[in-house]
């Protein structure tokens, strides 16, 4: 897999054209590793330039037909991974974000992650995988998979390392692959805290980098893949350009030190009425 990736949602979400326009730039420029969503609306546009299930198909009997649909939009034959966006489901057929606090559903692991299984065996994704997993919730699915995730997409970046995740993903030979690796800005949690932390400015400056490629270099050396979302030419150049340096053991070592707090606390997934109603249970005390 690329381990550099580009995302293709937006807040507010770009026009079908836009997104064609800069997806075809993004290719042009070297990307190969793309990254869509049923509610992001951008299946169709990347499928007429060259996902996730959404948890409301989080559902044993609704994976396989929306992979289906998936392909359908992409026109394609198969995907390369097919993940589940969120560890909770919803009611069946909407398409809504943010998802109304009465219709999450708590999700039969077990019934979807078979589902998963059997796109995999019919040859629609070659690898399957999750999001928004923490170790607890990755070790109930590798009880009983018989085919285990082969990635798990998750929010890493300077200021939200990850690393008891990244260890035990590392001990099962599950790849991280991260969201948000420069922050939330330009998000619906909306914070630029990445990109003004001036640790990082203070690494940039002396490296002659921008803080983005500092922050893309430091997960390259983490062994993490990571997803991009910038639909401007010039910045997915810049993106591409962090293969042919390095963080010195000092400037990693400062960036180890970054004070951490998680950036995508998942506070919509969450309600009082369950299925989970805390931020620790969402992320099993990983916050």
């Amino acid at each position: 897999m690329p381990v550099l990736g580009m995302g293709t949602s937006a807040s507010p979400l770009e026009g079908s054209d836009e997104t064609k326009t800069a997806i075809l730039q993004a290719i042009e420029i070297g990307h190969r590793h793309f990254d869509t969503a049923t509610l992001y609306l951008t299946e169709e546009p990347l499928g007429e330039a060259i996902s996730k299930l959404w948890c409301s198909d989080a559902h044993g009997d609704l994976v396989l037909p929306a992979l289906k649909k998936s392909l359908r939009n992409l026109q394609l034959e198969y995907l390369d991974l097919y993940l589940i966006h969120w560890p909770v489901s919803s009611r069946s057929g909407t398409y809504e974000f943010p998802i109304n606090k009465g219709d999450l559903l708590p999700m039969d692991f077990k019934s979807v992650w078979e589902a998963m299984q059997e796109c995999q065996d019919l040859g629609l994704t070659k690898s399957i995988g999750v999001s928004n997993f923490s170790c607890k919730k990755l070790s109930d699915i590798l009880a009983f998979a018989k085919i285990p995730p082969a990635v798990n997409q998750v929010e890493i970046n300077p200021l939200w390392q990850q690393k008891k995740l990244r260890e035990f993903c590392e001990a099962k030979g599950i790849v991280l692959t991260a969201y948000a690796p420069l922050g939330t800005r330009g998000t619906i949690w909306g914070s630029n805290r990445v990109m003004e932390n001036e640790v990082l400015r203070e690494i940039a400056t002396a490296k002659g980098k921008s803080v983005a490629q500092v922050c893309l270099r430091w997960a390259f050396e983490q062994g993490v893949c990571v997803v991009l979302k910038s639909f401007n030419k010039g910045r997915m150049k810049e993106n591409l350009e962090i293969l042919n340096w390095t963080l010195s053991e000092e400037e990693s070592r400062m960036i180890g030190d970054i004070p951490q707090s998680r950036g995508c606390r998942g506070e919509d997934y969450i309600s009082e009425k369950g299925p989970i109603k805390t931020i620790e249970e969402l992320w099993d005390g990983e916050i």
